[in-house]
């Protein structure tokens, strides 16, 4: 069978043993994302991060539909999400739950869902969370939204990977700076206000609404969009994604930041440093990977004998390792 071939050409049993492939990191998922890769570069990668408990999952469960549904296009877009669960740091499993809270958009041919355990990794994302992004692009899914695991001071890895970032609160979770200390805000396209019915609505938007005027002037604020000029203030949104309150202007957002992207040369940017960040990573992979097969050769012995007596520095050393 062709994996890729299949893949090409629409095949969902294709494409879900191609992911489990690239997951587990096996040479033929390595070689067939090799082959794919020249087919990607089209979709529109859209990041939903934000604290435990603000209803990112049913939130996106929503969005699906109303970004899959554009008037201009004769055919609705194909949609693909990525919902990243966390691991048991003691079992390394993960409940994957998303794909159970989805199960009401998964039978839609032209949505894909894929639950990922982030087995360890930081940042809030799987450790190949953006090869299967690339694989989705490749198999003609455009708009690809990738969810990560609840937010706490360090998950803002998204925004590397991401053209369209949506950080997500909810009142009642706790301090309602917290995410201006860990930086989310930072990163925001677009805020939202989830369960926006609940109290305290008031307090946490206004909250957020100070942030934003923080981080930017009123001339920032104020200002019309230049064409071919990228000028963005991140909105801040109210949702009630449990009853889609919210969700269509949340949709329309988004793709008005989309359309500002492309306007600019900000989604090449946005794409190119999402490139940059995946060869960083592979490339850090890989030397970890050397150094952690090298430590019991003689060569290794060596070196850190070297060090041992003052010889060579920790960085003469890795030096030294790596040129070997």
């Amino acid at each position: 069978m062709d994996l890729v071939n299949d893949v090409l050409h629409g095949s969902r049993l294709a494409l879900t043993r191609l992911l489990t492939k690239i997951e587990d990191e096996t040479i033929e998922g390595q070689e067939a994302l090799d082959k794919l890769f020249s087919y990607s570069g089209k979709a529109h990668v859209i990041g939903v991060t934000g604290p435990t408990g603000s209803g990112k999952s049913t939130l996106v469960n929503c969005l699906v539909n109303e970004l899959r549904d554009v008037k201009d296009r004769e055919k609705p877009q194909k949609v693909a999400v990525i919902a990243v669960d966390p691991s048991s740091p003691f079992t390394g499993g993960a409940l994957l739950g998303d794909r159970l809270r989805m199960r009401a958009i998964s039978a839609d041919p032209d949505i894909f869902i894929r639950s990922m355990a982030s087995r360890g990794a930081l940042g809030g994302l799987a450790k190949m969370t953006l090869a299967v992004a690339l694989a989705l692009d490749a198999a003609g899914y455009g708009i690809i939204i990738i969810e990560t695991v609840g937010a706490g001071q360090s998950e803002v890895e998204i925004a590397k990977l991401a053209h369209t970032t949506i950080v997500v609160e909810a009142p009642g979770l706790g301090d309602d700076i917290q995410a201006a200390k860990s930086g989310i805000l930072e990163i925001a396209d677009i805020l939202v206000v989830n369960k926006a019915d609940q109290p305290g609505v008031d307090a946490a938007e206004g909250a957020l609404k100070a942030m934003l005027w923080m981080g930017y002037s009123d001339t920032d604020i104020s200002a019309e969009q230049e064409k071919g000029k990228y000028q963005w203030v991140p909105p801040l949104i109210r949702t009630v994604a449990i009853n889609g309150e919210g969700v269509q202007k949340l949709a329309d957002e988004v793709r008005r930041h989309m359309a500002a992207l492309q306007e600019s040369r900000e989604w090449q940017s946005r794409t190119q440093q999402c490139m940059s960040a995946f060869v960083k990573q592979l490339l850090m992979r890989e030397l970890q990977s050397r150094a952690s097969l090298d430590e019991n050769s003689k060569n290794y012995q060596q070196v850190m004998a070297k060090v041992y007596d003052k010889k060579l520095s920790p960085y003469q050393a890795v030096q030294e390792l790596l040129s070997n």
